[in-house]
């Protein structure tokens, strides 16, 4: 997958100007697609160039001009070829993994520390998610929504990114809690810091 399919597919809900498409990655695409605004500006200019997309200018009294974008019959013919290709499979690679893995050899502490910030983050874009499925079902019940709604997809998408955001949340939460508990039981290692135990691992003792 290229940028340029998540762009394409979030251009599907009508026109959107640069800034308002990096709010709309930055609130629900997100959550499967990561993307600078920078990032997001260049590709609009690289798809309206090649004929993907199809961009106006709105005059505006008050503010600066700003031109807005939406997706054009080729735009549209790219998404159907994408959607035909083979998904690749995903994969996890996150640096506080890498940190979990070595703690029995490190000290716990920061990782600890990182785990709860990371915690704290997950409950907070959970809200945000929530938040967002909620205006989206406009005061309709979640399952008559999934039955009879009007464009599913983006509904779809953020319930993926809630429930990767829970399950992240509750891992780090647990995480965190038997490390904590390691350390009360002085189970953490050899109980010395984290250097003494390295040096003392690599001289095998």
């Amino acid at each position: 997958m290229a940028l340029r399919h998540a762009v394409l597919a979030a251009l599907l809900d009508g026109e959107y100007s640069g800034y308002q498409l990096a709010k709309a990655f930055d609130v629900g695409v997100a959550n499967f697609w990561h993307a600078l605004p920078q990032q997001l500006y260049a590709e609009l200019a690289k798809l309206e160039k090649e004929g993907l997309v199809t961009g106006r200018q709105v005059v505006q009294e008050t503010r600066p001009n700003k031109r807005l974008f939406r997706v054009s019959e080729a735009g549209l013919a790219e998404l159907e070829e994408f959607v035909q290709a083979a998904s690749k499979p995903s994969f996890i690679r996150d640096d506080l993994l890498v940190k979990v893995q070595a703690v029995d050899r490190v000290g716990a502490g920061p990782v600890i520390e990182q785990l709860e910030e990371r915690a704290s983050a997950a409950e907070a874009r959970i809200g945000l998610f929530g938040e967002l499925l909620r205006r989206m079902r406009d005061g309709a019940d979640e399952e008559e929504f999934l039955r009879r709604g009007g464009r599913i997809g983006p509904y779809l998408t953020c319930m993926r990114g809630l429930a990767f955001e829970e399950g992240h949340r509750d891992w780090c939460r647990r995480t965190a809690a038997v490390l904590r508990e390691r350390q009360r039981d002085g189970t953490e290692g050899s109980g010395k810091t984290g250097a003494a135990r390295t040096a003392n691992w690599k001289r095998g003792t």
